[in-house]
C-alpha cells in the first residue's frame, strides 16, 4: 500500500471507528476503536490510548471544566468507562470551585488531607456534547498522526546517512515526493542531479540525509545530490573500502555534470585509483550508471602535501609552477599557454571544483602572461624610482654594451 493510500486509510478508520455522531460520544465503540486502530496501524495500543485520553480531557474541560484545569482522563478499554481526575488545592475558604477544594470534602477522598495539599478528585463521566465530541475526534486526529509519524521516523532515524530504495510517489514543481515503504520523504531541488528528469512510478535509489521536525511533524528529507550518494554508491561496488584497504578522503561534485574524488590507499602495493576504477572501468561505470553517464568522475590521489594534492586535482594539467600561502589558503599555479583552457575547464568547471576538493582558492595564469606582467611591473618600478637613485631602462643597457667592448678591446 502506498504512502498515500495508508494515510488516506488511516483517516476513515479514525472516523469510522471511534463512532464520534453529532450529539454524543459512544465510549464503548470508542474503546474497541483503540484497539482496532491499534492493530491496523501497528501502533502501540498504549499509544493510542494515551491519545484518546488526552482528546477526552480536551472533551471535558470544554463541556464540564475551565480550559487551565489539570485534568486527567483515565478509558478502562474492556467496560469502556471514562474516569475523569480534576487536580484541586485544599483550601479553608473556596473561591473556585474549578480549581479549589475545602477541606472537609478532601478528608473524604483522602483521611489525612491538609490545607495547602492538593488532590486528585475523581468524576465519572457519562456522556460529552456535540461541540465537545467533535473536539475530541480533532485531538485524535491530531494526536493519533503524530504517534504514528514519531513511530515512523522512529524506525528511520537509525538508517539516516545510508542509501535506500525509493519510488516517485508525487512531482511538485521543484519538489519530489518518495515513497519508501512506510513513510514519505522529500526530494528538494538541490538535492537532485541537474540533468535528471523524475515520473511517478519510478524506482531510484535515495541517500537518507534527515529528519526534520517542522510545525507538520517529522519529514524525511532524501538526496540523489550530494557528495555521500556518490560515495555510497562506491561503497557497494569497491570491497575494499570495507576491509579499510583503501578510503575517500574528500569529493567535490556538482551533481549531473562533474565530480572528482580524492583516494588513498592504507595498504602498502595497493593502487587506490584502479581499484576505484576497477578492472576495464567496471566499478566507476557502475557507479556513473546509477547517478548518470553524463556526470563525469575524475578519480584522483590523495596526498598530505599541500602542493602534490592541488597538483593531483588538477589532473591530466600540466603545471610549471605553485606558489601556496599556507595563511589565505590560496594557491596561485602557472600553467604552459596551451594548458590554461584545460585547467580552468568549461566555464570554469575544473578549477572549481579542485578548489572545493582541496580547500583552497586557485588562481590559475599561463606562463607567457606571467612574463608579460612581470615586465611591466618592472617599467613601472623604473618609471617610479626617485631620480638620480636608479638609471633608466635604456641607459642600462647602454652601460652594459660600454663595458663589454672596453673589456674586449
Amino acid at each position: 500500500m502506498s504512502g498515500q493510500n495508508t494515510r488516506v486509510g488511516f483517516f476513515k478508520l479514525i472516523t469510522k471507528q471511534t463512532r464520534i455522531i453529532d450529539m454524543e460520544l459512544d465510549f464503548k465503540q470508542l474503546s474497541v476503536a483503540i484497539r482496532s486502530i491499534a492493530e491496523e496501524k501497528n501502533l502501540p495500543e498504549d499509544t493510542v490510548q494515551e491519545a484518546v485520553e488526552q482528546a477526552l480531557a480536551a472533551a471535558y474541560r470544554r463541556d464540564y471544566g475551565d480550559r487551565e484545569q489539570e485534568i486527567t482522563v483515565k478509558m478502562n478499554l474492556n467496560t469502556g468507562e471514562v474516569d475523569a481526575y480534576i487536580t484541586k488545592e485544599i483550601v479553608e475558604k473556596v473561591e473556585n470551585p474549578a480549581y479549589e477544594i475545602a477541606l472537609s470534602e478532601a478528608q473524604l477522598h483522602k483521611k489525612n488531607a491538609k490545607i495547602g495539599e492538593s488532590i486528585e478528585v475523581h468524576e465519572k463521566v457519562e456522556s460529552f456534547g456535540r461541540v465537545a465530541a467533535q473536539t475530541a475526534k480533532q485531538v485524535i486526529l491530531q494526536r493519533l498522526r503524530e504517534a504514528e509519524r514519531e513511530i515512523i521516523m522512529n524506525e528511520y532515524e537509525d538508517k539516516i546517512g545510508t542509501v535506500v530504495n525509493a519510488t516517485v510517489s508525487r512531482v511538485e514543481g521543484s519538489v519530489i515526493r518518495v515513497d519508501l515503504g512506510k513513510a514519505q520523504g522529500i526530494m528538494p531541488r538541490s538535492e537532485q542531479i541537474q540533468s535528471e528528469r523524475y515520473y511517478p512510478g519510478q524506482r531510484v535509489k535515495v541517500y537518507l540525509k534527515d529528519v526534520e521536525r517542522g510545525f507538520r511533524g517529522p519529514q524525511l528529507v532524501v538526496s540523489r545530490g550530494n557528495k555521500e550518494f556518490v560515495e555510497w554508491m562506491f561503497r557497494s561496488e569497491v570491497p575494499e573500502m570495507e576491509s579499510g584497504a583503501v578510503e575517500i578522503k574528500t569529493i567535490a561534485r556538482e551533481p549531473g555534470v562533474r565530480s572528482k574524488i580524492a583516494v588513498s590507499s592504507n595498504v602498502q602495493g595497493v593502487d587506490p585509483v584502479g581499484t576505484f576504477v576497477g578492472g576495464h572501468g567496471t566499478r566507476v561505470n557502475a557507479v556513473m550508471s546509477e547517478i548518470g553517464e553524463q556526470e563525469k568522475i575524475d578519480i584522483i590521489v590523495y596526498s598530505e602535501n599541500v602542493k602534490d594534492f592541488i597538483t593531483n586535482s588538477l589532473s591530466p594539467t600540466k603545471i610549471n609552477k605553485i606558489s601556496i600561502d599556507e595563511e589565505k589558503k590560496r594557491a596561485t599555479i602557472t600553467v604552459p599557454e596551451d594548458q590554461l583552457s584545460i585547467a580552468i575547464g568549461k566555464g570554469g568547471q575544473n578549477v572549481r571544483l579542485a578548489s572545493k576538493l582541496t580547500g583552497y582558492e586557485i588562481d590559475i595564469e599561463s606562463e607567457d602572461k606571467n612574463s608579460t606582467e612581470h615586465e611591466q611591473k618592472e617599467q613601472e618600478v623604473i618609471k617610479t624610482q626617485p631620480t638620480g637613485r636608479i638609471k633608466k631602462k635604456t641607459e642600462l643597457e647602454s652601460s652594459l654594451l660600454d663595458a663589454i667592448e672596453e673589456h674586449g678591446e
